[in-house]
C-alpha cells in the first residue's frame, strides 16, 4: 500500500492499475491537500469459464423460433404489410 496525491493518480493512473491488477500494490491511498480521501483496491478475478452454458437445460428453444423473422424485420424497417 502507498499513498499518492491527487494529481499523481490523475498523472498515473494507467500505472497505479496496472500495479493493482498485477499484485505489486494490494490498494492505492489517493490524497488531497495531504489528506487521504479515497482507497483504490483491485476487483477480486472472475471465473469466467462457467458463463458459457449457464442456463443449459433451464428451458427448451423451439425448433421454429426463426419463424417469425420476416414478420420482425418488417416492422422495425416500417412496413405495414405482413409477410
Amino acid at each position: 500500500m502507498h499513498t499518492v496525491s491527487l494529481f499523481d493518480a490523475k498523472t498515473h493512473l494507467s500505472r497505479i492499475v496496472e500495479d493493482l491488477v498485477s499484485g505489486r500494490d494490494d490498494r492505492v491511498i489517493i490524497s488531497r491537500h495531504g489528506k487521504p480521501v479515497v482507497c483504490v483496491t483491485p476487483l477480486p478475478a472472475v471465473d469466467t469459464k462457467k458463463r458459457i452454458g449457464i442456463a443449459r437445460g433451464l428451458f427448451k428453444v423451439p425448433d421454429d423460433i426463426d419463424a417469425s423473422n420476416a414478420q420482425i424485420a418488417a416492422l422495425f424497417q416500417g412496413d405495414n404489410k405482413e409477410s
